[in-house]
């Protein structure tokens, strides 16, 4: 049976009309190449191989994640340097114009402009942005963003930020720089990528004091990321119990496996059916209010 078959038999066994991936790749052509080329040299960071599972052209990636059944994906686009981002932004709009599938996706860096571009976004349909702290190098606490998450705040729109230390730590990421934006806009609607590993418990902690974060799955519980950062089993019951706040993610197309590997890791712990089709489609059709 070819992959496109077995992922559609995972999620018609649960009942579901499909997926919803809340953390994909698509971005410029010659920006998504420099990505690849990272992710090629990343074995000498992290010690470990990190081959590209779905390296092709951008009309067959969209074509593929369709065969695969999910109903709605993301562009998620990250800067790395000022006067990226917006540039980035019009892309995205862009693409997400041609591609009616895609969940309209924007970005933001600390930036003077970030005070303009982001109100813009909203205002034109973005319906989730993306922060990396790791690859941008930025304090979320950053003066030059606070106007960006006030925005966000009141408009109640979801940022998938990479925070966490994984695959290796930067100078912002942690727990800690999270929390302290939280107790300054506590009503943010942050989807903390990969679960924020490999610091699990804290961001995990996060959750539970706050109504508005939620965790993606991107990576996590897969046997690729289990051999290095496993998921702590002590904290298992934890995930059923914010069952309605974690979203599936697979960080296609910068996989190092096949997509199936990031579906088959959510049965890892035996959390039932009610609670895959709850993270792998019902929780994020609520969040973006999907037909």
């Amino acid at each position: 049976m070819t992959e496109d078959l077995r992922v559609q038999e995972f999620w018609r066994a649960l009942g579901l009309p499909g997926i919803v991936d809340v953390h994909t790749h698509f971005m410029p052509a010659n920006v998504m190449e420099k990505v690849w080329r990272y992710f090629d040299a990343v074995g000498p960071l992290t010690g470990r191989a990190w081959p590209i599972t779905y390296r092709h052209e951008e009309d067959v990636r969209v074509e593929q994640l369709r065969a695969f059944g999910v109903r709605r994906f993301t562009s998620m686009i990250y800067p790395h340097k000022p006067e990226m981002a917006a540039w980035l932004n019009q892309w995205a709009a862009d693409f997400a114009d041609r591609t009616p599938d895609c969940i309209r996706t924007a970005t933001f860096y600390p930036e003077e402009s970030a005070a303009a571009y982001v109100p813009e976004a909203i205002e034109s349909g973005t319906r989730v942005f993306k922060s990396h702290i790791q690859v941008g190098d930025y304090s979320p606490g950053d003066p030059l963003l606070d106007p960006v998450w006030g925005a966000l705040q009141d408009a109640g729109a979801p940022v998938v930020i990479h925070c966490g230390s994984g695959p290796a730590p930067g100078k912002y990421t942690g727990p800690e720089p999270i929390g302290d934006l939280l107790a300054r806009y506590p009503r943010l609607r942050l989807i903390i990528a990969h679960m924020g590993l490999p610091e699990y418990r804290e961001f995990l902690d996060l959750a539970g004091r706050y109504a508005g974060v939620y965790l993606d799955t991107t990576m996590a519980f897969t046997e690729y990321t289990e051999e290095v950062t496993p998921f702590p089993r002590d904290a298992v019951h934890r995930l059923s119990d914010l069952q309605e706040r974690i979203l599936f993610g697979s960080d296609y197309p910068n996989i190092p496996y096949p997509y199936l590997d990031a579906l088959e890791g959510l049965t890892r712990f035996d959390l039932g059916e009610s609670w895959l089709r709850s993270v792998c489609h019902d929780n994020a059709a609520a969040l973006f209010a999907l037909e």
